[in-house]
């Protein structure tokens, strides 16, 4: 909306810069206007125009600050096991399951059936895998709805086990005390458990 309006700002800005010189050069041309009228009309003129400047530079300024805040609203929080240093991507891909992982929405993606899901809980068959230890592709050149449309590309860049350093992760891993056997175990099961369907369509292509 900012934008729309910023346009139309300018666009009567080009409008009017075009018609401020015509009218003072029409100024300058009559004989008739003495020359502290003459003067007065031309500084009310260019006053206008640099109003106009104003405004459009103003309009503009702010169409750029909300599109930024908007972009930041729309990444999301990352989950306690993603990548630190990441605060504006949308997707992770996690080589070992083949699954992608999009921030914006705090949902997991896996094929099921033939199908891409989207789920916002962990599938019930990756309950056991270790989020936190588990190396997780950055992509940071899509923030489309369907990263899996380059699936066979992520898949055969990284493949399973694909674990090319160690990776800080946002959070520290979660600490879950067996009070029967008076131990601690240390569990791991993303933001919970089920499972959930969802598709879209989209394409990217991935950075680590």
């Amino acid at each position: 909306m900012v934008y729309k309006s910023a346009k139309v700002t300018l666009n009567r800005l080009q409008k009017h810069t075009t018609f401020a010189l015509r009218h003072v050069i029409w100024l300058l041309s009559n004989q008739r206007w003495g020359f502290t009228r003459l003067t007065y009309l031309i500084f009310l003129t260019i006053m206008k125009t640099i109003r106009l400047f104003v405004v459009t530079v103003l309009l503009m300024a702010a169409g750029h600050a909300n599109a930024q805040l908007s972009v930041n609203v729309n990444i999301g929080n990352p989950p306690a096991w993603g990548p630190a240093g990441y605060t504006e991507v949308r997707y992770y891909y996690l080589p070992d399951i083949s699954m992608y992982y999009d921030v914006s929405t705090s949902e997991y993606i896996y094929a099921r059936n033939g199908a891409w899901v989207r789920t916002t809980v962990v599938p019930v068959r990756y309950r056991n895998y270790d989020f936190y230890n588990g190396y997780k592709v950055v992509l940071n050149d899509y923030r489309g709805g369907t990263p899996y449309v380059y699936y066979k590309t992520h898949h055969n860049k990284y493949p399973r086990g694909y674990h090319p350093g160690p990776q800080a992760t946002y959070g520290p891993r979660p600490v879950v005390v067996n009070h029967v056997h008076n131990t601690v175990v240390v569990k791991e099961r993303g933001h919970g458990h089920g499972g959930g369907h969802g598709h879209g369509r989209g394409h990217g292509h991935g950075k680590h």
